[in-house]
C-alpha cells in the first residue's frame, strides 16, 4: 500500500492571517513522519465564490471551474488537517464553504484539527467536527489548541510554536491518530472498489 498522503488546508485567507505560523510549524513535524506524505493546501489558491449551486455536487455536478478544481484536489488526499481560527465562536466563513463545495471527495478520511483563538479555537472545532461527521469523514479526538497567551506570546515574537513544548506534544499526537486512521481508512476504500468491480464483473 502507498502512503496515505494528508493535506494540511489553511483555513483562512485574510492578509493578515495567522494561519502560516502553525501550518509551517505542523507541516514540518507532520514531514518527520516517514509513514506518511505531506502538502500544504492554500484557499487562496482556490477562490470559491459563496456557494451558490443548484445542489450539492453530492446530487449534481458544480458548474464552478474554481469549484470542480478543488474537488479534484480534494479526492487526492487520504486525510486531512485543518487549520481553525475562530471567529465569534465559529470557524471561518471560507472554510466552511470549502468544506460545502465538496462532498464524495471528503467520505471516510479523517480530519483533524489545529485550532487557535479565544480558547485555542475549541468552538471553531467542535463545530467543524460536526461538520466532518455529516460529510462521512471520521474526526479525530485529538486536536491542537493555540491558547490565547501562547497565540500572543507568539504573534508578539516572543516565542515560536516548536518553542512550546505541550503543542509539540499533541501536534505529534494528531499526526499520529491521523496517520492510523489514514491507512485504515485507505485499506477500508480500496477494499470497497475492488468490491464494486467484482460485482460489475
Amino acid at each position: 500500500m502507498s502512503k496515505p498522503k494528508i493535506a494540511l488546508v489553511v483555513g483562512s485567507t485574510r492578509a493578515a492571517r495567522f494561519a502560516d505560523t502553525p501550518v509551517e510549524w505542523i507541516a514540518k513535524i507532520a514531514k518527520s513522519h516517514a509513514d506518511i506524505e505531506v502538502e500544504i493546501v492554500d484557499l487562496r489558491d482556490f477562490p470559491l465564490p459563496f456557494f451558490d449551486e443548484v445542489a450539492s455536487s453530492a446530487w449534481v455536478p458544480s458548474q464552478s471551474e474554481v469549484a470542480q478544481r478543488w474537488q479534484k484536489k480534494v479526492a487526492e488526499f487520504d486525510g486531512f488537517i485543518f487549520t481553525a481560527a475562530e471567529y465569534n465562536h465559529g470557524p471561518t466563513a471560507v472554510l466552511k464553504n470549502a468544506m460545502d463545495y465538496a462532498a464524495k471527495e471528503w467520505n471516510k478520511k479523517p480530519a483533524g484539527f489545529v485550532g487557535y483563538g479565544g480558547v485555542g479555537g475549541a468552538r471553531a472545532v467542535e463545530q467543524l467536527r460536526m461538520h466532518a461527521v455529516e460529510l462521512q469523514m471520521a474526526p479525530t479526538k485529538t486536536a491542537v489548541h493555540i491558547v490565547w497567551g501562547d497565540f500572543l506570546a507568539v504573534r508578539q515574537g516572543e516565542k515560536k510554536l516548536a518553542d512550546i513544548e505541550h503543542l509539540n506534544q499533541a501536534a505529534n499526537g494528531l499526526i499520529e491518530e491521523i496517520t492510523w486512521w489514514a491507512k485504515a481508512l485507505k485499506v477500508a476504500r480500496e477494499a470497497d472498489v475492488l468490491a464494486e468491480e467484482a460485482k460489475a464483473a
